[in-house]
């Protein structure tokens, strides 16, 4: 499947400064695309009947009701399962167009619709044998720019959904802001946030949304700014304004939108033992079965129980850092001594084994086989710019940056790509 065209390929660097270059201008003079464009399909190729696939409907039935014999049913449904990979349709969602030369002729061409970016074409050829192509199709990409504010009483989701961010780019924002950020501590009425991202369409229809290009938060710790780019060998990862990596090693908060209710300190009164000891960690309250993601890339070191912890987990990232994740219910299958997991992956859930009073993740930072302040540590990123790819960035990051304040004027136009 092909991909909208990339705006942060380092390869097309030069193209893209130019083209956004020309839309920003047609936008400052007040020139902007209707976000209510429709698209059809010519029918110029000739006469064309669809079938939208209901419940119980078949290839085979399909095609029998327009009139194929059994041999010729099965030589398509061949075809298909061959050169396509096809070998069902899914009802109310795939669809079917048969094209003829005119109203009364044999069928010439079958297309098969399952995705928006996608159809199968099956065509005859003049020896009388099927054969199938394969069409990618294009999405009509188009840039949009969102931004809202924290007011009494919000949550970051509900700022974020007030300002029309959609759901699914609103999580993936809060990922990468987590990096930075910890949402229950630094989220304060009268913070402004944005969020610069794609959404794709087909015929004049949204169909989802794509990817998101740059996120700016104002932080107590100052203002977060991110910026996704495609260096020369690739690889794509989001970085800061002058090039340095935004993704760390570690998130600070490894379950999104979970509760502070102990934060890390050296003299706590104990909740279940009642006298005062370090707490080497911050606690995160969630309920029971909430899985917990691996804070970072790392292997098991330590999978077990005692009598403290309950059911716990420690990570190892690299020479340096290490987390511990206790209290869980369960262990997540699969994971033990010596597993390899990625960040994100799931490693466990959320339960109260232990020394707990009540449902929450307990989870520490050891660096260097000292504990620190997750909240606070300074987390090292997974890669900075080399020097050329940072000049390209900081070319790339001004196009970014000079559409961002256009469309921050004019919040219901959009960059079509």
């Amino acid at each position: 499947m092909k991909k909208a065209k990339d705006i942060i390929n380092i390869n097309n660097i030069a193209r893209a400064v130019v083209a956004l270059a020309i839309v920003l201008v047609v936008i400052a003079v007040g020139l902007f695309i209707s976000r209510n464009v429709a698209g059809g399909k010519s029918s110029d190729d000739g006469y064309r009947s669809i079938v939208v696939v209901a419940s119980g409907d078949t290839l085979s039935k399909l095609l029998t009701d327009q009139g194929f014999s059994n041999a010729e049913v099965l030589e398509i449904a061949k075809v298909l399962k061959k050169d396509a990979d096809i070998t069902s349709l899914r009802a109310e969602s795939d669809k079917i167009e048969f094209v003829r030369a005119d109203e009364t002729a044999p069928i010439s061409k079958i297309i098969i619709v399952p995705s928006p970016w996608k159809q199968i074409e099956v065509t005859c050829d003049a020896d009388g044998n099927w054969q199938c192509q394969t069409i990618d199709i294009k999405p009509d990409t188009r840039v949009i720019y969102r931004q809202g504010e924290i007011l009494d009483g919000d949550s970051f989701y509900l700022a974020g959904g007030r300002a029309g961010i959609p759901e699914g780019v609103l999580a993936e924002v809060y990922d990468l802001l987590a990096f930075e950020m910890d949402f229950e501590r630094d989220v304060r009425a009268g913070q402004k946030f944005s969020v610069l991202y794609e959404e794709n369409f087909a015929n004049g229809e949204k169909v989802d949304n794509g990817r998101v290009l740059a996120v700016q938060f104002e932080a107590l710790r100052g203002n977060v700014k991110m910026y996704r780019f495609k260096k020369a060998d690739g690889k794509i990862g989001y970085y800061d304004e002058n090039g340095n990596g935004a993704i760390k090693s570690l998130k600070r908060t490894p379950i999104n939108n979970a509760k502070v209710t102990s934060s890390f300190s050296n003299s706590r009164k104990h909740p279940v033992l009642g006298y005062t000891r370090a707490h080497k960690g911050v606690d995160f309250r969630a309920s029971t079965g909430t899985p917990i993601p691996a804070a970072g890339a790392g292997r098991v070191v330590a999978r077990g129980y005692n009598n403290g912890h309950g059911n716990y987990i420690k990570l190892r990232h690299n020479g340096s850092y290490e987390t511990l994740y206790a209290h869980m219910s369960r262990f997540a299958k699969g994971v033990v001594v010596g597993t390899t997991v990625k960040q994100g992956q799931t490693i466990g859930y959320v339960g109260s084994t232990g020394l707990s009073t009540g449902p929450h993740l307990h989870y520490e930072i050891i660096k260097d086989g000292k504990h620190v302040n997750p909240m606070t540590v300074k987390l090292p990123a997974i890669n900075n710019l080399g020097k050329k790819d940072k000049e390209q960035f900081l070319k790339y990051r001004q196009v970014i940056d000079d559409g961002i304040e256009h469309l921050s004027k004019h919040p219901e136009w959009f960059i079509q790509l």
